[in-house]
């Protein structure tokens, strides 16, 4: 039974999953709106939405450096709150998390 959380080693963790999460999302951000941009350009869809290939699309690839960094900061934040709440709460209510050995 896990009886606390060291609070810094779990928001550790929470921001490099997190940094990846925003990697991930960073990466279909920027190629899926240049795909769209160069579809619209190449007049093979119509979209009132994008005018094509523009300095949006390029600055859209900024998002791969972007959301990670945002991602990563909340993911900390994130961290810390949850294990401090996880070890507040763990006085007062029995949490079970059993790990395998």
């Amino acid at each position: 039974m896990v009886k606390k959380i060291k609070i810094l080693e779990f928001a550790k963790l929470q921001t490099i999953l997190m940094t990846f999460v925003g990697l991930f999302l960073g990466i279909l951000y920027s190629f899926g709106g240049l795909l769209i941009d160069t579809l619209v350009s190449l007049n093979w869809i119509v979209s009132t939405e994008t005018s094509g290939l523009s300095y949006g699309t390029v600055l859209a690839f900024g998002a791969l450096i972007g959301m990670p960094v945002i991602f990563g900061t909340f993911g900390f934040i994130l961290g810390l709150v949850e294990a401090i709440l996880y070890n507040f709460f763990s006085k007062w209510f029995k949490i079970k998390i059993n790990f395998k050995q």
